[in-house]
Parts: structure tokens; C-alpha cells; sequence
């Protein structure tokens, strides 16, 4: 099982939360996987950090805010975080055509992903790219293999996004009958007559596929491991509820009988209402949950660890008819969390799995992370606001098989909590920790919590880390717009990029075409990495470290407050 395969010997380490999309991109408008994250992920490591998380990985849609938890696909890789520096280093584009990538609409701020303007300069490189390889593209065995290798998803997605495309976004319930109903004979017409426009999604997750493979690897070989993010539902408009509309509670025209959510809560007094379809679990089970088995293995092919959210959902899930405008007025209706983890268990003979066991926890969702030893979390911010005496997310009650947060990616970085708390929440704080606290201290004060908890694992937003508060949330949940859309400025303090030592070709540039240096940001990155080193250290949670390197990393311990 995950617990005694993964962390048998229960040693205490540490990690970051970062998704791609926030990593510094100033010149391509958003993060992506080339040198930067290979420098943030040696960075990491060298710091004594084990543990990289991010959030989904699979594509986004600016008509539906961008989410990654809101994807078209559950499978497929975010052709966004394809790196333009990579491909240009594979000879896949040149420098000019980057320049030129970029004159077509002008950056709007270094700080904020602009997700419209950074599609349409992806689409063009893409393009570019695509056309130049599409002489040999199916001569190629890396791309032969990899549409052989992926066929059981790939063909879904290729057809959709291409039939997408041509019907101008429409979903797929307002396509000509033929086509959403997936009539053969009107479906391989349709590939016939548009077979470059398939190819070409095909080639995309490609390069996606190539890029991300370079980065675990990376990861790998410096001892880094990935923590991937599985959102227990998909979209309505997706190529997998196209794919499968019996796998899912839908009526003869293909619309949602029932969606998805969660009844009033913490972060919304009317719940919330996400809208994704739920699944017919009767049709699972018959299939003995291949769909899931599926699903997780090309999650397991991107990270070695799966944080699955909304875990309470594999017991019991929130079901709101169609018609309702808000959670409210919803039901609990069981779902079989226990024999679909056992099909998963039968199959990978192990269940690398956070279990995100937030918001009201039944004893059900107890028993079933404890069936199957799966680690839950903790969020220190959920710590404070109520009786201490009481609360499950104090320090010294978490479990050792658990994994703690400052916060997550929905909630706002430390420094915003505290400042914008009730009273009583600081007086707890403040309580439980025995000191005055500045509000610039706040982040410092939950990181060291987070690092001297019980739980065998912490994880640090890398907001926090970097002492930001409200410009740099990442998600306020039931809010549409505005969310997903922070990254970091810069790299100092980073290790250099040595990305381009493993790149199959380094580009060869005329001097008068030579990159131009990124601008200088705003606002300046503390080099924080030695202080992080300095705290994992001191709270038992360094890792892989020599005295050499470790003596090396602790001299660039600073001050930071």
C-alpha cells in the first residue's frame, strides 16, 4: 500500500507547492516546462526539498475561467505549458519566429497570465512547428510509438479538440447529430475529410509528452518527486463525457440530469455548485472501474505521487439537481469508494495517494483513507478558527501518515489569512503559539508549524515561501474570474539553468539574434532557498544532504524579517 511500498521508513520530508502555469515566464507570458522549471526543480533539490507539487496538468479554457479543475480533457497535457525555449532548442522553431510570437499581442503584465493572449502566441509556434515536421511526422518512431502508446485516450481527444475547433467551440451536445453521437460512419468521414487538423492534436500532445518526460527524468535523477493532482470529476463539455455519456448521468440529449458540488461551507454560505456531471457508478462497477484504472494510470505515467481531491466524494457525494442555481438544495448519495480503491490496489498493487480529505468528514471517509492507509491532509489555516481544544488541525494532532499545508491552492497565501482573519482566529494564533505576532510574520510562523508538525510530510505554497499575500492568490472558490493567473517574476537565487546541457540541440543563434535578456522585474525575489534549507533542518526534515553541502547551503541563510 502507498503508506508502507512508498514511505516505509516514515522519515520526515518537505516539498513546495508551485503549479507550472506560476513558474517565471516574463517574455512567454506564463510557466512552462522548459529551463525555468528545470532550475526550480534543481533548486529544490538542493535545497533538500523532496517533493514538488503542482495542480492538474490536463488543458484549459478562458470561456470557463482557466481552471485546471475545469478541463476538456482527463487526460490530455496543457499545450499552454509547452516551452517555446525547448522547442527552439530542438530545432523545432527558430528565434525569429519567437520575436515575432511575441509582436503579435503585446504583454500586458509580467505578474498575471493573460491566458487569451498566451493562446493565441502558443497556437502560432505550434502551428509553425507542426507544419515543419509534418513532411516526416508519421516516418517518426518517437511520434509513431507515442500515438500507439496512448491510442486508448489519444484518439478520443485528437477527434474532439479537432472537431471543437472546426465548430468554432461549440459543446459537443450542439454538434450535427452524426458527431455527437458518435456515429461511425459520420465520424470517419469527418477524420477523413480533416485529418491534418487530428494529426496535428496528435503532434501537440507530442511535444507535450516530450517536454514533460524530459522533466521527470530531471526530477529523477535528482531525487525530486512529482505530486500530481486528479480532480475526482471531469467537464461536461470534455472528450471524456463525449467519449462515454453512459458512464455518466445524462439525459437522451446528452445534458446533466444531476451535477456536482458541495453544500455550504467554509468558503460559501450557498455551497458550490461546479456543475460537473456525476458519474453512474452502476456502470462503473460493471466495468469493474476500468474508466478509473485508465485515468490513474496516466497520472501514475506523469508523477509519482496523485493528491486526489474531493476525496469525501469516493464515499458520499454532494448531488445538486440540474435546475438548481445554487448547492443548497442538494443530497448526499453513496458512492463505492471502497471497491473501486480495492480495483485500483488489484491493478497497480499499490495506492500512491494523498487523499484530500477536507471540508465535513464522515466517519465513512475515515475508514476508507484507513482501509487503504492513505495519507489526508491538513491545513494549518483551518487550525485556528474555532475551539482549539477541538480542532482537528492543530499540530500536535496530526497523524504521522498525513501530509500538512500552510494552505492550498484555494485558500489565500498566509500573510492575507492572518491580516484578513477575525479576531478571535488571530487571538487563537496568537494563543497557540505564545507570542505577538507582526502580520509580515505570519507566513514564517505557519511555515515553522507546518515543518514541526507530526505529519510525515510538508508541503509549503510557494506564496508563502516568498512572503506574499493577497496579489499572489491563486484561487478564491466561487469566484469566476480573476483566479489562476499568478506567477512568479523571477529566478534569484535559483540554481543556473542547466536545461540546456540535456537539450537534444542547442539552438545556433546569429549574434544580431541573440535573446535579449529577460527585463528586470518589479518587484525583487528574496533568495529564500537557504533560509527554507536552514528551517527543513531544523525541524528534522533535510534530506540527501552531505555536511559539505549542507554546511554550503546554510551560509546562505538570511535574515529574511
Amino acid at each position: 500500500m502507498f503508506f508502507e511500498s512508498r514511505f516505509s521508513d516514515r522519515s520526515r520530508r518537505a516539498g513546495v507547492l508551485l503549479h507550472i502555469s506560476s513558474l517565471p515566464s516574463c517574455r512567454h507570458g506564463i510557466g512552462d516546462l522548459g529551463p525555468n522549471a528545470h532550475a526550480f526543480a534543481e533548486t529544490l533539490a538542493a535545497a533538500g526539498l523532496e517533493y514538488w507539487q503542482f495542480l492538474p496538468l490536463t488543458p484549459t479554457s478562458a470561456f470557463i475561467g482557466s481552471s485546471p479543475y475545469s478541463s476538456p480533457s482527463a487526460f490530455a497535457g496543457n499545450p499552454l505549458f509547452i516551452s517555446p525555449d525547448a522547442m527552439l532548442a530542438d530545432g523545432l522553431i527558430t528565434w525569429l519566429e519567437v520575436e515575432d510570437s511575441l509582436t503579435r499581442i503585446p504583454p500586458e503584465s509580467a505578474a498575471r497570465v493573460n491566458y487569451p493572449e498566451v493562446q493565441v502566441r502558443r497556437d502560432f509556434l505550434l502551428e509553425l512547428a507542426f507544419q515543419r515536421q509534418r513532411p516526416s511526422l508519421e516516418h517518426q518512431a518517437g511520434f509513431t510509438d507515442f500515438v500507439t502508446e496512448n491510442a486508448g485516450w489519444l484518439e478520443d481527444w485528437a477527434l474532439f479538440a479537432a472537431i471543437k475547433l472546426e465548430q468554432r467551440g461549440a459543446a459537443w451536445t450542439a454538434w450535427p447529430a452524426g458527431l455527437k453521437n458518435r456515429q461511425p460512419e459520420a465520424l470517419a468521414a469527418w477524420r477523413w475529410a480533416h485529418a491534418e487538423a487530428v494529426l496535428k492534436q496528435q503532434f501537440v500532445q507530442y511535444l507535450f509528452d516530450t517536454q514533460w518526460k524530459r522533466l521527470r527524468e530531471r526530477c529523477r535523477r535528482l531525487g525530486l518527486k512529482l505530486v500530481g493532482d486528479l480532480p475526482i470529476y471531469v467537464t461536461h463539455d470534455s472528450a471524456d463525457v463525449w467519449a462515454r455519456p453512459d458512464l455518466f448521468k445524462l439525459d437522451e440529449r446528452g445534458r446533466p440530469l444531476a451535477v456536482a458540488g458541495v453544500p455550504p461551507d467554509y468558503f460559501s454560505a450557498t455551497g458550490q455548485r461546479w456543475g460537473n456531471p456525476v458519474y453512474d457508478w452502476e456502470k462503473m462497477r460493471a466495468e469493474n472501474f476500468a474508466w478509473w484504472i485508465k485515468r490513474m494510470r496516466r497520472n501514475l505515467e506523469l508523477a509519482d505521487v496523485v493528491r486526489m481531491d474531493h476525496f469525501r466524494g469516493f464515499c458520499a457525494y454532494w448531488e445538486i439537481p440540474q435546475e438548481e442555481k445554487t448547492a443548497i438544495n442538494g443530497k448526499w448519495v453513496k458512492a463505492p469508494g471502497r471497491e473501486l480503491f480495492a480495483a485500483l490496489l488489484e491493478h497497480f498493487g499499490e495506492l500512491p495517494i494523498i487523499a484530500e480529505d477536507l471540508g465535513v468528514i464522515t466517519p465513512d471517509v475515515c475508514a476508507l483513507k484507513e482501509r487503504f492507509s492513505l495519507p489526508g491532509m491538513k491545513v494549518l489555516q483551518f487550525a485556528f478558527g474555532g475551539n482549539l481544544y477541538d480542532s482537528p488541525d492543530i499540530p500536535y494532532r496530526h497523524p504521522e501518515n498525513s501530509v500538512v499545508y500552510t494552505g492550498s491552492h484555494d485558500n489565500p497565501p498566509s500573510k492575507q489569512w492572518f491580516a484578513e482573519a477575525p479576531e478571535q482566529e488571530k487571538g487563537n494564533f496568537i494563543t497557540y503559539r505564545g507570542q505577538d505576532l507582526d502580520p509580515d510574520y505570519a507566513n514564517e510562523v505557519l511555515m515553522r508549524l507546518a515543518l514541526e508538525s507530526r505529519a510525515f510530510l510538508a508541503i509549503l505554497p510557494m506564496q508563502d515561501i516568498l512572503r506574499l499575500g493577497a496579489e499572489s492568490r491563486m484561487n478564491t472558490p466561487s469566484i469566476p474570474q480573476g483566479n489562476w493567473e499568478w506567477k512568479m517574476l523571477n529566478t534569484e537565487g535559483w540554481l543556473d539553468k542547466s536545461f540546456w546541457s540535456d537539450a537534444p540541440a542547442r539552438a545556433t543563434l546569429p549574434e544580431a539574434t541573440a535573446p535579449a535578456a529577460e527585463p528586470a522585474p518589479k518587484v525583487p525575489v528574496p533568495n529564500v532557498f537557504g533560509h527554507i534549507h536552514f528551517l527543513c533542518g531544523l525541524y528534522g526534515r533535510l534530506q540527501g544532504k552531505t555536511p559539505a553541502e549542507a554546511e554550503a547551503l546554510a551560509a546562505m541563510e538570511k535574515p529574511l524579517y
